[in-house]
């Protein structure tokens, strides 16, 4: 779980530190720089996996690819910066394992790594250039620090669940500077490090912890690779599936049908509570339908065919009036939220999901609908971390007016262009990251952005929300019933100091 991300000198992202919640939502206008962020945490995990060459050429541009490694630099007018540096705080599995199938148990679960990169020319890449490591880190957040470094407040289970351990020394460090410049990666019970030089250094040293030797760096690795950015495309959703597919659903939404007639089969072994091994597969498929229900009225069941003849799995729905649609005569937006509910089934799906603008191709009336189920994907911090309730983290990103008035007001973020000024003077903009005023995020003294009331109107034009009146002052009834839940679960379009200022709004919420 990334629970905060300081990047400087990466596109548009200069001194930005964002701290993130188990569901998180970025709001912005095209263009202001939403999607650089998703860019950087995939930046990141592909650091953690790649040589610098290959996780920078993964990272799109503007034309949706990179050709040009200096172009992840950010540039004023026809400069570019040299340099670029990440931290990342996150919270890491207990235990994992590594290429070779050993168990490796981490030390400590918070941790923070920090790794800076430069831009250096090189005769034999001319069109690229390469990068050079210059600075590489992981060390340990004890429990102390913990709850002050989250920020958001947890339930006692969650947290006691999460964040264990404790460590003195770091797994990783960095010594010297210039050509004396050395990495050390610590063994874990050893007091030798292993230690590198940085001159020429094709990948980082996180990157290559691989051994049950270095288990913390590996799990920390491990969590960093879980990083995805979804980005689900309906031919592939479409697809069926053969026998000897994967059994994960891919970044984007391959496998579908593979993954879903895994997930059934998996209960199946695991419990039986007295359901026969049909009864429990069917739980899982009408688990599905029921979510597939809330966007689709006319949906009676979810299935999964399976073509022995020619060892295929197929994705079936029926509707209330008997008919079987094939996967391939489904809409793009219910194959998206058919894959989404599965995602939510999946005890093995974690780590970090990124959404671009999820509510593409749902009619409006549906999106708070989507925006619960991907709310349900994140972990529950209000109960312990287990197989129901696995370490899963979303954000998403959005320009629609009715997904910020449906999020909860701690889980906003709005981006914004702001002016600020280099040290010859020159001005550019950088892209913001503002939190709404009195939510978790304004705990910490300095640093913290809040956005403007004023600026936040341009979200709150009136939007179909799928509830009468009678149901919005239900609700509204019931929020003042209960000022705890109110204050965890309130919705953006719920504030006080918002709803007056919104037009056509019930006006006996206000009064």
């Amino acid at each position: 779980m990334l629970t905060r991300l300081k990047v400087s000198g990466f596109k548009n992202l200069v001194d930005v530190d964002v701290r993130f919640g188990a569901f998180t939502c970025v709001a912005g206008a095209n263009g202001v720089g939403k999607s650089n962020l998703f860019d950087a945490i995939g930046f990141l995990s592909a650091l953690a996996d790649l040589p610098l060459i290959e996780a920078a050429l993964s990272v799109r541009d503007e034309g949706g690819k990179t050709g040009d490694i200096r172009s992840l630099f950010q540039r004023v007018g026809n400069e570019y910066v040299s340099k670029m540096s990440f931290t990342a705080e996150m919270i890491v599995p207990v235990r994992g394992v590594d290429d070779l199938g050993q168990t490796a148990k981490a030390s400590i679960t918070f941790l923070r790594y920090s790794v800076e990169l430069a831009y250096r020319e090189d005769d034999s890449l001319r069109s690229l250039g390469s990068l050079e490591l210059l600075k590489e880190e992981l060390v340990h957040i004890n429990i102390g620090e913990a709850r002050q470094a989250l920020l958001f407040s947890p339930s006692e289970e969650w947290f006691q669940s999460t964040v264990k351990g404790r460590m003195t020394d770091p797994f990783i460090s960095t010594e010297g500077e210039g050509g004396n410049r050395i990495i050390k990666l610590h063994l874990e019970g050893s007091r030798r490090p292993l230690a590198m030089s940085t001159r020429n250094t094709p990948r980082t040293v996180l990157s290559v912890t691989n051994t049950a030797k270095t288990p913390t760096a590996l799990l920390a690795r491990r969590e960093m690779q879980s990083w995805q950015l979804l980005q689900l495309e309906p031919s592939s959703l479409r697809q069926p599936d053969e026998f000897t597919a994967p059994t994960k659903l891919g970044t984007d939404g391959s496998h579908l049908a593979a993954t879903l007639y895994h997930i059934a089969r998996l209960k199946k072994k695991q419990e039986m509570n007295g359901y026969s091994e049909a009864g429990v597969e069917a739980q899982v498929y009408a688990q599905v339908a029921g979510r597939l229900a809330e966007l689709l009225d006319d949906v009676d069941e979810v299935e999964i065919d399976r073509d022995d003849r020619r060892e295929l799995l197929t994705l079936m729905v029926k509707t209330r009036d008997g008919t079987i649609h094939p996967a391939r005569s489904l809409s793009d937006g219910t194959m998206r939220f058919l894959a989404l509910a599965v995602l939510e089934l999946d005890p093995e799906a974690q780590g970090l999901l990124c959404l671009e603008e999820p509510e593409n191709g749902i009619h409006p009336e549906r999106i708070p609908k989507i925006l619960r189920l991907l709310q349900d994907i994140a972990t529950d911090v209000e109960e312990a971390v287990d197989r129901d309730n696995p370490l899963r983290q979303v954000i998403i990103n959005t320009h629609s007016p009715a997904v910020v008035q449906q999020v909860s007001e701690d889980s906003l973020l709005v981006a914004e262009l702001k002016e600020a000024k280099m040290d010859s003077g020159q001005r550019f903009k950088q892209v913001c990251f503002s939190c709404l005023p009195n939510t978790w995020r304004e705990k910490v003294s300095e640093g913290v952005n809040s956005i403007a009331i004023g600026k936040l109107l341009a979200y709150l034009n009136p939007v179909p929300t799928g509830e009468s009146e009678t149901d919005s002052n239900r609700h509204w009834e019931a929020n003042q019933s209960s000022q705890a839940t109110q204050s965890k679960k309130r919705r953006v379009v719920d504030r006080e100091d918002l709803q007056p200022l919104i037009p056509g709004f019930p006006r006996n919420w206000y009064e």
